[in-house]
């Protein structure tokens, strides 16, 4: 894989890499074609498993590097990564004041005020295809940073990127696609649910490759951007959707070896 990716332009590896997210999102979706209910414990340990993921591939791929580059800068080294950092956080806090809020596997919340199912669904895929946007402009940054020759930039470290970015995203299309099967949507279109909510990825990892190519002295606050925006749906998505039940334990060890997991790939290939 890593072969072929080389002959390719970084703008067309980024897309790749972004369809593989969405290809895993819409293969957690499949599994509505299956059954129609998953294991609670299941679903939790995956959820804090993906967070794990998304926790280590904010540090080692994205603030990390974004921290490297900008030393011998008239800046302190960290203040790009910091400001990249809030503002990302601050875009999805934005996304959560105008879209009425969701749960991962909750669909149907009578309090939201919001009159029929079909709404709530739709806003429900909404919702979570703007929090996968910065994952897709993670991958992008992570694959344009190759091509403005940033030293600590390199292939297989990006690879590993999309890979821990893909992992985390099988639980997520799993968690939409099974509530909708549950409320009695048919199983096709619970997948297309399911999957469409990471449609976006591959569009954001062109997008996010493009820009750091075109204006190379944004990346580290491109870089920062991206983790701030994983680290807020980590702590306002994964983690509380994975201890609400009565077995929390096993969500946070998942949530550890999911961190190791990308640690491992990412200083390993990196």
């Amino acid at each position: 894989m890593i072969n072929y990716l080389q002959n390719c332009s970084p703008v067309i590896q980024a897309f790749i890499a972004g369809l593989f997210t969405w290809g895993v999102t819409a293969l957690g979706a499949s599994f509505v074609f299956v059954t129609k209910k998953v294991n609670k414990k299941l679903l939790e340990s995956m959820l804090g498993f993906a967070g794990g993921v998304m926790i280590a591939a904010s540090f080692w791929s994205l603030l990390a590097p974004s921290i490297e580059m900008s030393k011998g800068n008239n800046l302190p080294s960290w203040l790009p990564a910091a400001v990249g950092f809030f503002l990302g956080g601050i875009f999805l806090g934005y996304i959560d004041k105008i879209i009425p809020h969701f749960r991962i596997g909750s669909v149907i919340n009578k309090n939201k005020g919001i009159k029929t199912p079909e709404r709530r669904i739709a806003l429900l895929v909404l919702a979570m295809t703007l929090h996968n946007i910065p994952e897709g402009l993670a991958i992008g940054v992570a694959f344009g940073a190759i091509a403005a020759k940033i030293p600590s930039a390199n292939l297989p470290a990006a690879v590993a990127l999309a890979v821990g970015i893909g992992i985390q995203n099988f639980p997520e299309g799993l968690a939409i696609s099974l509530p909708l099967r549950e409320t009695g949507m048919s199983r096709l279109r619970s997948f297309q649910y399911g999957q469409l909510s990471a449609i976006v990825e591959p569009i954001a990892s062109l997008i996010g490759a493009w820009t750091v190519i075109v204006a190379k002295p944004i990346l580290p606050y491109a870089l920062g951007l991206a983790a701030g925006a994983m680290i807020f749906v980590v702590i306002e998505e994964l983690i509380p959707e994975s201890q609400k039940g009565d077995k929390g334990m096993l969500a946070t060890i998942s949530a550890m070896i999911g961190f190791v997991l990308m640690m491992a790939l990412d200083v390993t290939f990196g």
